[in-house]
């Protein structure tokens, strides 16, 4: 009959195959054979021939230090470590070998995902029929899921704000809109903050729309648009409200002397000559200006004053600028004749 021992040399390739992270030791507690995914996990160290105590760190049973006790307790499962780094936890069972010694079978338990990045493991290092290939397929595919879905979010992110900005611009000029302006106005005045705010009307606009056609009026205002940028700062708010009206709103400026200079600056640009399609349109703007040092009661307040204002203006002589003072005029009813048109 053949001996125990003589086995272990035809045992040894079916442990590589079944158990890839064995432990075979010897009687006195010595490293006999080592699994092919272990022997990975320490590359280039001889794991044969050093003592299974002195690699690894027992961490369940505790205050064991010879293979004779930890073959005596009755409990099989053992968790433990590297002693070197990287300090891998695992788990493991043992069992006694006839002949003396023991196997121990290993697996990296909750650590499986780490020790797969760290040492660059896949399927083929771990036995077929083991949990692990089911956990990396899922580690795979919740990788590739977490992948798509930030690919997403980043998408209905990007469309979310694009339809947000879409829904505040006009599309002809890239101005903030009538909308925009209205969600602007209503903060300011909730919050009590001080402002200024000019209504704009561009005079003799409806000539170059009637003389020269809407694609030079929409050049012209594409242009008006462009001056009101340029001679505004980047915190204020600039919008066209309707065909010809733009209203600007200036936050924390409310000196006179600094907004008179500003609209007589716009005044001065907007009444240059614009050549359009080799012709030459030429419009104005009348200005009407309101400050609120925050006693606003309402956006609709604030906007009829500078309403009041800006038809003073234009009463006055057009491409001009006032600001409102109690006792202006009030503007005829809308869709009623204009001084001025």
């Amino acid at each position: 009959m053949t001996a125990p021992a003589a086995l272990m040399p035809q045992l040894s390739p079916v442990l590589d195959r079944l158990c890839p992270m064995h432990l075979r030791l010897d009687a006195g507690g010595g490293i006999a054979g080592v699994g092919p995914t272990l022997r990975k996990l320490r590359p280039g160290q001889g794991l044969i021939g050093q003592p299974f105590f002195e690699l690894f760190e027992l961490r369940r049973p505790r205050a064991v230090g010879a293979l004779a006790d930890l073959l005596s307790r009755p409990a099989a499962e053992l968790h433990l470590k590297f002693r070197d780094p990287p300090e891998t936890a695992m788990k493991g069972v043992i069992a006694p070998l006839p002949a003396g010694g023991a196997v121990i079978n290993l697996s990296f338990g909750i650590s499986l995902f780490e020790a797969v990045r760290a040492y660059r493991l896949t399927g083929g290092d771990f036995a077929g029929t083991e949990l692990a290939i089911e956990m990396l397929y899922l580690m795979e595919a919740k990788s590739a899921a977490m992948a798509v879905s930030r690919q997403l979010n980043v998408k209905l992110q990007g469309a979310r704000i694009a339809a947000e900005e879409q829904a505040f611009t006009d599309t002809l000029t890239g101005l903030r809109n009538r909308r925009a302006m209205d969600h602007v106005l209503d903060r300011l005045v909730i919050a009590g903050r001080a402002f200024a705010l000019m209504h704009l009307d561009l005079d003799r606009f409806k000539a170059v729309n009637d003389t020269l056609g809407h694609p030079a009026g929409d050049a012209v205002l594409r242009r008006v648009a462009r001056i009101m940028l340029e001679e505004t700062r980047k915190t204020d708010t600039v919008a066209r409200i309707g065909g010809d009206e733009f209203v600007i709103i200036l936050d924390q400026l409310v000196d006179p002397v600094r907004l008179d200079r500003m609209a007589h600056s716009l005044i001065a640009r907007i009444q240059d000559p614009v050549p359009v399609q080799g012709q030459t349109a030429r419009i104005s703007t009348s200005i009407g200006t309101v400050i609120s040092e925050g006693e606003a009661t309402s956006a609709a307040q604030v906007l009829g004053q500078a309403d009041q204002a800006l038809y003073a203006a234009k009463r006055a002589g057009r491409g001009r600028h006032l600001f409102y003072r109690p006792g202006m005029a009030m503007p005829p009813p809308e869709g009623a004749a204009e001084a001025g048109g």
